[in-house]
């Protein structure tokens, strides 16, 4: 009952759910995260070890960057849940919109080359300009 109980606390937090259905989609490290959420990296990293507490990510190592995923060996019924969750989000205004940013995040990567918090810091300000300019247009 205790696993349970711990699973579902889990879920009980919109961050650390944002974050599971984000890794529902793919393998994201830290700086991903922050720049799809707009969160904090203490609060992101905060958030990640209790989910890799209770046996959910897990994390991959290269270089200076962690990658964190599902853990393939949660229980096949945790993974099931989470995919049903997953689902019923496709419909959710803030996930659609981390699905999107997550695009966004990639696009901007790519142009770049990198992976890491300069390239975040420069995607995020990217973002604000453009969330300005929009709101701008609508007054």
């Amino acid at each position: 009952m205790f696993n349970m109980v711990m699973f579902l606390k889990q879920l009980s937090d919109t961050t650390r759910l944002r974050i599971l259905l984000l890794l529902a989609v793919r393998e994201l490290c830290v700086c991903q995260i922050m720049g799809v959420t707009g969160i904090s990296q203490p609060l992101i990293s905060r958030n990640l070890a209790l989910l890799s507490r209770a046996g959910l990510v897990i994390e991959r190592k290269e270089g200076k960057l962690v990658f964190y995923s599902l853990n393939g060996d949660m229980p096949r019924h945790y993974r099931k849940l989470i995919d049903e969750l997953k689902e019923m989000a496709e419909s959710d205004r803030t996930f659609s919109g981390d699905i999107a940013s997550l695009a966004a995040c990639e696009e901007f990567q790519k142009k770049t080359g990198r992976c890491d918090m300069k390239t975040f810091r420069e995607f995020l300000e990217q973002r604000t300009e453009k969330k300005s300019k929009g709101q701008e247009m609508q007054d």
